[in-house]
């Protein structure tokens, strides 16, 4: 690192993307510099905080550094927090999953085929949620990651198991299941 500007807007971004308490030795190690001078930096960071009397501040966690709120806008925190709001799949995220839920353990390139559209972010956010998760890899070319649905998929429609899906039935020919059909009310 060539400053200490730098240094401290560093130990900030990977104190952000972390999300844990974040130790010095990390630091240092990502930053290239001595576990000292990370902990000389993070320490004019919680003063750079503290001065500015920001909703946030740094805390020390048994050595190591963390982001978090401060205790007097609990309130506020909770206020908004709870109920915890969670907002509703969308059609995508539903096709997406039932595709995945009769299919499982399939590939992103068959739901994309399926869809006839890119499922990449639709994907991801199933995943995300803790909907869907990787089960594995595929045996083609490049051996893709195959998906299935999680125990909270389950818990979240009722079911004990996958078994316990509706009958959606498929076509004749192929045995692709009929994606018109998929949709969760």
């Amino acid at each position: 690192m060539s400053n200490e500007k730098e240094m401290m807007g560093a130990l900030e971004a990977l104190m952000f993307v972390w999300g844990r308490p974040l130790d010095l030795g990390s630091a240092s190690e990502a930053l290239d510099i001595s576990p000292g001078e990370a902990r000389e930096c993070m320490k004019k960071l919680m003063k750079k905080y503290d001065d500015a009397e920001s909703g946030l501040m740094i805390r020390n966690v048994d050595g190591a550094f963390q982001f978090c709120t401060r205790p007097e806008y609990a309130e506020y925190i909770t206020r908004f927090c709870t109920p915890v709001r969670e907002k509703k799949l969308s059609g995508a995220a539903l096709e997406v999953l039932a595709i995945v839920a009769y299919r499982q353990p399939v590939s992103r390139a068959v739901i994309d085929s399926i869809r006839g559209i890119k499922c990449d972010k639709v994907l991801e956010g199933l995943v995300n949620r803790g909907l869907v998760e990787m089960r594995g890899h595929g045996k083609g070319i490049g051996h893709p990651a195959l998906y299935g649905t999680t125990t909270l998929f389950l818990e979240k429609l009722g079911l004990s198991s996958i078994k316990e899906l509706p009958d959606i039935g498929t076509d004749d020919q192929d045995g692709e299941v009929d994606s018109q059909q998929m949709v969760f009310d």
